[in-house]
C-alpha cells in the first residue's frame, strides 16, 4: 500500500478532531451534573414543588458559572453551543411542523375584501385543499379563473388596493398579477419565519432548530429539552395580535336588554334542560357572588338557556359577565348565532364580545364587551408597539411594560382620553384574550408608554414581551405535526440505547476475535476507531443524535464488518492457492475492493433517499448511516491494512486470519443453488401469495404518520386492561380509538382520529382533559391534571410521549414514502445496470429487493395484531424496508461480484461456475448476516420499546435478503439469461 505516512498522518489527525468535537459534549455533561447535585443538596424533596425549583436553581447555577474557564481553552457556555446535539427522543421536548395560513396572507394582501369572488374562490381552495397535493395559492388562483368572469385580481376591491398599489395597478391582466402576489406570500411566510426565529431565540433552550420546508408555507421547529411545553406551544402558535379596545360600562341598558331578549329567544331555539343541583365547594364563584350588586342583571333561578350559564361580574370592574371556564364555549355559540345577533340594539349594533385570558387554577373567567365598529376593526393595534420588556408593577408583581411609536402614542392619548372622559375601560387584548381592562382615573395619558398587568407568573410576561418585540406573525400559524416526549422518556431511551450500544458492540468485539484471530483484533481496533469517527463527525456537522440514529450507528457496528470480513476471506483464498503471506495479504485487499465499494455505494444509495424523503428521527437515522457508511470504508480498507501490514512486516510473525475452531468451516462446501431454484421458486412464491391474500384481506396497521390523528404513550401505576380503557375511549371519543399495550404490562399507546381535521392547541388540550378524566380512576390517589400531562420533572406515570399529525401532511408523509421506496429501487437498477452491464442482472437484484419487501409486509399484516410490540406502518417501518433494500442489495451485489469474476475467467459452463461463485461466498454472506442478526437481536431486545417494530421488520428483512440473494437474485438473472449464454457457446 503506497502513501503510508500520509494515511497514518490523517487517521491521527483525524481521530484527534473526533476527540476534540467531543471534549466539549464531556465537559457539558460534567457541569451538568455538578449543576444538578448542587440543586439536589440544597433543595430537599419535602418541599412543595422541589423538582420546579432545582431546575431553577440549577439554571441559576449554570448562569453563574457559565463564563468561568475550563481546561484552559473553553468555558461551559462555550461548550454548550459545540456538544453533541441530541434529538428530541432523548432529550425530551417538543418538535412541531406549522403551517402558515397562505389564506389569511391573501386576505390581508387583498385588505380583507367583501368581493364574492374572491371570497368564494377562497372557500373553494380550502375545499380543494383537503384532496389535492397542490400548493394553497395555485388552488386559489385555479378556482378564482374558474369562476371570475368580468373580476380580474387587480380589481380595487382586491389586490389593486392602496396597499400593494406601488406594485399593482388597475392595467394589469390576472397573469401579470400572480407572480407578485406569490412573491408577497413568500415574504409573509420569511417574515413569519424570522418572527418565530426571534421568539425561539427568546424561549431559552439550547441548541433550538427551525427550518423552512421548500415553498409549502411550512416551518419545523425543533425545542429538545423544553420543559414547558404549554408554554411553548403558546409561543409557536401565538399569533402576537395585540389589539386595544374600549370597553362598555357594565350598566349600559342596551347589553341589559340584549341579554335579557337573547335569553328569551333562546328558549326557543335550543332545548333545556334542568340542571341538577350540584353543591360546590367554597370558591372564587362563591366570593365573586357575594359581592355582586345583585341589580345590575336579573339572573333568575329559573331554568334559562343563557343566564343559567352567567355569573355576575365584579361591580368594581370593566367586565359584562362572568361564567365558569367550561361554559364559555357554549355561551359564545349562543351570542354567535346570526338570530340572537339581530336582536342586538342600534347604538351597540357592532359590539364585540371577548373572554378573560384565563389564568392558572381560576373556577371562571370573565367576558366584556368591546365598542367596535362596521369593519370590527381596534382603536390601536399592536404594529405601534416599539419596544416591550417584562418588569414589575407597583406591588412588586410580574408585568409588561409597552412603549409606542410617535403614531401609537397619540392615539394612546386619545383613546385614553376618551376611556376617562366615558368612565370605561381600556381591554388590552392579545391574540383574542383580553389580559387587562383597567380603567383611566387622571386623564389622557401621554408619552405612549404603558404597562400590562395582571396574575402572570414571571415566564409569562417573558413570553409576552418576546413575541411583542418579535412582532405579530402575518397569519395564523397552525400546528399541523408535533411530537412532544417528556424528559423521562429521553432518559429511558438514553439508557436503552446505550445499554444497546455496548450490547451490539461487546458481541462483534468478540466475535471478530473468535473468528478471525489476531487478525479480528486489528479489525476490532478499525471498528473503535470508527465509532469514536462517527460521534466526531456527528458534532463537526452539528447534527443530531436521535434514537433511530444510536439504532444507525449500532447497524453499521454490524455492517460495517462486513468489510472486513470480504477482505479477510479473500485473504484467506489467496493464502490457500499456496501465495505467500504478503502477496496474499495484497491482493487479498485488492480484490475485495471491487466488492466492498459496490456494496457500500448500493447501501448509500438508500440512506440517501432516505435523508431526502425522511424527516426528523428517520433523518438522523439515515444521517449516521451515511456517515458510517463512509467511515466503515477509510477504517476499514486503510487502517485495518496498516496493522495488518505492521504486524506481518515483522521478524517471524505469521497472520492466519482464523482459529482452530474457524480453520475448516465452509471449506470444500459445493451446494447446487440453482439445482433447486425450482424449490426456492415455489416456496417464495407460497410465502408471498400469503402475504399477498392477508394485505388484501387485512391490511396493515397504519400509523398517524399515515392516517393522521393523535397518539399518547400513557403509563399507570400498575398493570391496566388495554381493551377495557379502549372501550370506555371509545364512548367518549366515538369509534376509532385504538388502545393497545406499549412495552410494560402498565404502559399503554392510544391512538384517536378524534377530531383530526381541527387545528390548534385547543383541541389539544381538550382531549388531554378527556383524557385525564377518563383514565382518572387508573391513576393514583391524588394525581392532578398537571402531573398527568406532558411537563417538567422525572415522573413515572402519566403520559410520556404525544405524537399529532394532520391529515394534510400524513398524505405527503405517505407520497414521500411511496417516492422514496420507488425512487431507490429504480437508483439501484440504473446502478447495477451500469456496473455489471447486463439489464438480467439488475432484474434479479431488483425482483430479489421486491420478494423481501412483500415478505416483510406480508408478516406485519398477519402478525400486526398477535405481537406485543407496536407493528403500525409508519416512518420508521419505511426507514427499516429502505434499510432491507440496501442491505439485501448489499449482499446480492457482493454475489455478482464474484460470478462476475469467476465467469470473466472461466466461462458459464450451464450454471457450474455460477454455483461456484456462490459458495465461494457463501462464508462472506453468513458470516456478515449472522452477525448482523445479532446485533440487530440486541437492539430488539434491549434498545427501547419505540424501535422494536423497526427492528423486527430489519430482522425479517435480513434473514430474507440473505436467502434471496443466494436462491432468488442469482436464479432470476440465470434464467433470464439466453441459452446460449447459459451453456457458453455466447460470452
Amino acid at each position: 500500500m503506497q502513501n503510508k505516512g500520509l494515511i497514518k498522518l490523517f487517521a491521527f489527525l483525524f481521530g484527534l478532531v473526533s476527540i476534540y468535537q467531543l471534549s466539549y459534549t464531556f465537559i457539558t455533561n460534567k457541569v451538568e451534573k455538578d449543576a444538578t447535585v448542587f440543586a439536589t443538596n440544597k433543595i430537599s424533596e419535602s418541599e412543595e414543588d422541589y423538582l420546579a425549583k432545582r431546575e431553577a436553581l440549577e439554571a441559576r447555577y449554570l448562569d453563574s458559572i457559565g463564563g468561568n474557564s475550563i481546561l484552559g481553552f473553553t468555558n461551559y457556555d462555550e461548550a454548550k453551543k459545540k456538544e453533541l446535539n441530541k434529538g428530541l427522543d432523548l432529550k425530551g421536548g417538543i418538535n412541531v411542523t406549522l403551517q402558515i395560513s397562505v389564506k389569511d396572507i391573501l386576505k390581508g394582501l387583498a385588505n380583507n375584501t367583501k368581493n364574492p369572488v374572491f371570497n368564494k374562490a377562497l372557500a373553494d381552495a380550502d375545499a380543494a385543499s383537503k384532496s389535492s397535493d397542490a400548493t394553497y395559492i395555485d388552488l386559489f388562483f385555479e378556482s378564482f379563473d374558474n369562476i371570475k368572469g368580468d373580476t380580474k385580481l387587480a380589481s380595487p376591491d382586491i389586490f389593486a388596493n392602496k396597499g400593494l398599489s406601488d406594485v399593482i395597478n388597475f392595467q394589469m391582466t390576472d397573469d401579470q398579477v400572480k407572480p407578485i402576489i406569490r412573491t408577497k406570500i413568500d415574504e409573509s411566510i420569511v417574515s413569519a419565519f424570522e418572527v418565530l426565529r426571534e421568539r425561539i431565540d427568546g424561549f431559552g433552550v439550547t441548541q433550538p432548530n427551525i427550518q423552512r420546508e421548500g415553498n409549502s408555507g411550512r416551518i419545523l421547529v425543533e425545542l429538545p429539552g423544553a420543559r414547558d411545553i404549554g408554554r411553548a406551544q403558546d409561543l409557536l402558535s401565538s399569533t402576537a395580535q395585540l389589539e386595544f379596545w374600549e370597553t362598555y360600562k357594565q350598566s349600559n341598558p342596551s347589553l341589559s336588554t340584549f341579554l335579557q331578549a337573547a335569553n328569551e329567544r333562546l328558549k326557543t331555539l335550543v332545548e333545556v334542560e334542568k340542571p341538577e343541583e350540584v353543591v360546590k365547594p367554597e370558591s372564587e364563584l362563591d366570593s365573586l357572588l357575594s359581592d355582586v350588586a345583585q341589580d345590575s342583571l336579573d339572573f333568575s333561578q329559573d331554568v334559562n338557556p343563557l343566564f343559567s350559564l352567567l355569573i355576575p361580574a365584579n361591580p368594581n370592574g370593566n367586565a359584562l359577565v362572568s361564567a365558569a371556564i367550561q361554559d364559555t364555549a357554549k355561551i359564545g355559540e349562543y351570542l354567535r348565532m346570526k338570530e340572537i345577533r339581530r336582536l342586538i340594539p342600534a347604538d351597540i349594533q357592532f359590539v364585540k364580545f371577548v373572554w378573560e385570558r384565563p389564568t392558572e387554577g381560576s373556577e371562571v373567567v370573565e367576558l366584556y364587551a368591546l365598542k367596535s365598529n362596521r369593519d370590527n376593526t381596534p382603536r390601536i393595534s399592536g404594529d405601534v408597539v416599539s419596544d416591550a420588556s417584562d418588569t414589575f408593577d407597583q406591588y412588586n408583581k410580574p408585568a409588561v411594560t409597552m412603549t409606542m411609536n410617535t403614531k401609537g402614542a397619540k392615539e394612546w392619548e386619545k383613546l385614553t382620553g376618551d376611556a376617562f372622559n366615558n368612565q370605561t375601560g381600556i381591554a388590552i387584548v392579545l391574540d383574542n384574550k383580553v389580559y387587562t381592562a383597567p380603567g383611566v382615573s387622571s386623564g389622557p395619558i401621554s408619552g405612549g408608554r404603558s404597562e400590562i398587568t395582571g396574575t402572570f407568573t414571571i415566564n409569562e410576561t417573558k413570553d409576552i414581551a418576546n413575541v411583542l418585540r418579535a412582532g405579530k406573525l402575518p397569519a395564523s400559524a397552525e400546528i399541523i405535526q408535533s411530537e412532544i416526549v417528556g424528559p423521562s422518556l429521553g432518559q429511558e431511551a438514553i439508557n436503552s440505547g446505550f445499554f444497546s450500544f455496548m450490547i451490539a458492540m461487546a458481541i462483534v468485539l468478540v466475535w471478530m476475535v473468535f473468528y478471525y484471530g489476531k487478525a479480528g483484533i486489528f479489525a476490532d481496533i478499525a471498528l473503535l476507531l470508527n465509532i469514536l469517527l462517527i460521534f466526531g463527525v456527528l458534532v463537526s456537522l452539528n447534527a443530531v443524535l436521535t434514537l433511530p440514529g444510536i439504532a444507525g450507528i449500532v447497524l453499521t457496528i454490524g455492517m460495517s464488518v462486513d468489510a472486513n470480513v470480504l477482505i479477510f476471506e479473500r485473504i484467506k483464498e489467496e493464502l490457500a492457492k499456496g501465495k505467500g503471506q504478503s502477496q496474499a495479504i495484497a491482493d487479498g485487499f485488492g480484490n475485495a475492493l471491487s466488492s466492498i465499494l459496490d456494496a457500500n455505494i448500493t447501501t448509500g444509495l438508500t440512506a440517501l433517499i432516505l435523508f431526502v424523503f425522511g424527516s426528523g428521527p428517520i433523518k438522523g437515522f439515515a444521517t449516521t448511516l451515511l456517515i458510517g457508511i463512509v467511515t466503515s470504508l477509510f477504517t476499514a480498507i486503510f487502517i485495518t491494512r496498516l496493522l495488518v501490514d505492521w504486524y506481518v512486516s515483522g521478524k517471524g510473525r505469521k497472520l492466519d486470519f482464523s482459529t482452530a475452531m474457524t480453520k475448516n468451516l465452509f471449506k470444500n462446501i459445493n451446494i447446487n443453488f440453482l439445482a433447486k431454484r425450482k424449490i426456492a421458486y415455489i416456496a417464495s412464491s407460497i410465502l408471498v401469495a400469503i402475504g399477498l391474500f392477508s394485505l388484501l384481506t387485512q391490511g396493515l396497521q397504519q400509523g398517524v404518520d399515515f392516517v393522521g390523528g393523535r397518539s399518547y404513550t400513557v403509563r399507570f401505576e400498575k398493570m391496566v386492561n388495554p381493551s377495557e380503557i379502549a372501550s370506555e375511549l371509545n364512548t367518549v371519543f366515538g369509534s376509532g380509538t385504538n388502545v393497545k399495550t406499549y412495552g410494560e404490562a402498565n404502559q399503554i399507546k392510544i391512538t384517536t382520529p378524534y377530531k383530526v381535521d381541527v387545528e390548534g392547541i385547543e383541541v389539544d388540550n381538550e382531549i388531554q382533559n378527556k383524557l385525564y378524566a377518563s383514565l382518572q380512576k387508573y391513576l393514583p390517589d391524588g394525581t392532578s391534571f398537571e402531573d398527568f400531562t406532558i411537563g417538567s420533572g422525572e415522573k413515572s406515570i402519566g403520559i410520556l410521549q404525544s405524537v399529532k399529525v394532520g391529515p394534510t401532511i400524513a398524505d405527503d408523509i405517505k407520497k414521500n414514502a411511496f417516492l422514496a421506496i420507488i425512487g431507490s429501487l429504480a437508483v439501484v437498477f440504473l446502478y447495477i445496470l451500469f456496473r455489471f452491464r447486463r439489464w438480467q442482472f439488475s432484474l434479479g437484484a431488483v425482483a430479489a429487493v421486491f420478494h423481501d419487501i412483500l415478505i416483510v409486509l406480508g408478516v406485519f399484516s398477519i402478525f400486526g395484531k398477535l405481537m406485543p410490540f407496536n407493528m403500525e406502518i409508519d416512518q420508521a417501518f419505511i426507514a427499516a424496508i429502505l434499510t432491507v433494500i440496501g442491505y439485501s442489495l448489499n449482499d446480492t451485489v457482493v454475489v455478482f461480484d464474484r460470478i462476475r469474476e469467476i465467469i470473466a475467467e472461466k466461462g458459464w459452463k450451464a450454471g457450474e461456475n455460477t454455483n461456484l461463485a456462490l459458495n465461494s461466498t457463501l462464508s462472506r454472506t453468513l458470516n456478515t448476516s449472522m452477525t448482523t442478526l445479532v446485533v440487530l437481536l440486541a437492539i430488539f431486545i434491549f434498545g427501547g420499546e419505540s424501535l422494536r417494530g423497526f427492528m423486527f421488520a430489519m430482522i425479517i428483512g435480513i434473514i430474507v435478503g440473505t436467502y434471496s440473494s443466494l436462491f432468488i437474485a442469482t436464479p432470476v438473472m440465470f434464467d433470464t439469461l439466453k441459452k446460449k449464454t447459459q451453456i457458453g457457446k455466447e460470452e
